[in-house]
């Protein structure tokens, strides 16, 4: 798991450093002298520093008395220097075909982690290569890292990351997020986010493992089927807060599963996290292959009552009668609610 709260890749730049101290005293100017000794560079670095904010869409105004953060004007940046010591391992993008894509690419590489961001993609994807709409404004992040995790414990990171976005949005937009398995989240009957994953490994360890998200923040969604947090809240979401809190709640989460525990334990804490918040727990369901191309009816593979997950993250389908249950697990299948 990427941990934001390590501070090990590197001394923030002076980009970085500038933006938290004007961050730090908004509105209030703070002059060359003084930023250049705060920082240890000097006032040419500084004013360098402020005009390259001033280019990316920063609302920093240049006075007598010195450099100041306009407090009025709300801005929503997801640079790699927003997030100080941690910035190196950010790679940004103003537009490209999908993170997930640069995360592959990533693996032959010998870095441990990264994190990938693109303010819009061309090529968006979601499960099984289909499309994803990724409109300007919305949250669209693939984390690459190096797990020390089972090929047969891969589900756990979604899972977590499912649980720690949902957690995250319900306080963000003041209503509660549900999950729907395997990897959307929803607020009401509106889809709001989603997560996938892509692996590789040798014998039964991961060897890398990429977690993407798409989150709709303050982007346009494409159908009434969707909301983004902006909808919901009737103001500017900054993305960044949303990505630090999903980080951290995501953190936690990992601490809790596999600190001082054996992962089987862990699993079962974290099945019960995860149907706490379980979307039509109980409702009539089907299992249908999802794997099949758009436009092709959906192959019915077992119907039932929605019993939520167990510990190896696979779904659970009980017979009306009470008698049995099957389970499937993650793969090219999804459930389909009837209402």
């Amino acid at each position: 798991m990427v941990n934001l709260n390590e501070k090990t890749v590197s001394k923030a730049s002076t980009k970085a450093q500038l933006l938290e101290i004007l961050r730090d005293n908004a509105g209030k100017p703070q002059s060359g002298n003084v930023l250049a000794k705060a920082i240890g560079v000097s006032r040419v670095a500084v004013w360098k520093g402020v005009q390259s904010l001033v280019e990316a869409g920063y609302p920093v105004e240049t006075q007598d008395s010195g450099y100041a953060l306009d407090p009025g004007v709300p801005s929503d940046f997801l640079y790699p220097w927003e997030f100080g010591e941690q910035e190196a391992i950010f790679r940004h993008f103003e537009s490209l075909g999908s993170t997930m894509d640069c995360a592959r690419e990533y693996a032959g590489k010998q870095e441990s982690k990264a994190v990938f961001i693109a303010e819009k993609q061309s090529a968006g994807k979601g499960r099984y290569g289909r499309s994803w709409s990724s409109n300007q404004g919305g949250l669209f992040c693939t984390i690459f890292d190096r797990p020390k995790i089972t090929i047969s414990d891969y589900c756990l990171p979604v899972m977590i990351y499912q649980i720690a976005i949902a957690r995250v949005l319900g306080a963000v937009c003041g209503k509660p997020a549900w999950l729907r398995w395997p990897n959307d989240v929803y607020i009401g009957r509106q889809k709001i986010a989603g997560v996938m994953a892509e692996l590789g490994g040798t014998g039964d360890s991961v060897s890398w493992l990429a977690v993407g998200f798409g989150v709709n923040v303050n982007n346009r969604v494409p159908s009434d089927k969707a909301v983004s947090c902006a909808r919901i809240t009737e103001r500017l979401v900054s993305r960044r807060e949303v990505l630090l809190r999903i980080f951290n709640e995501a953190e936690q989460l990992w601490k809790q599963v596999s600190s001082g525990m054996a992962y089987v334990q862990g699993n079962r804490l974290l099945a019960a996290k995860w149907n706490a918040i379980a979307d039509c727990m109980g409702a009539k369901a089907a299992v249908v292959d999802s794997s099949l191309p758009d436009g092709t009816k959906d192959r019915v593979l077992a119907r039932g009552i929605f019993a939520g997950i167990d510990p190896a993250g696979r779904c659970i389908i009980r017979s009306e009668s009470g008698k049995g249950a099957l389970y499937f697990n993650p793969g090219p299948i999804s459930v389909v609610f009837y209402n």
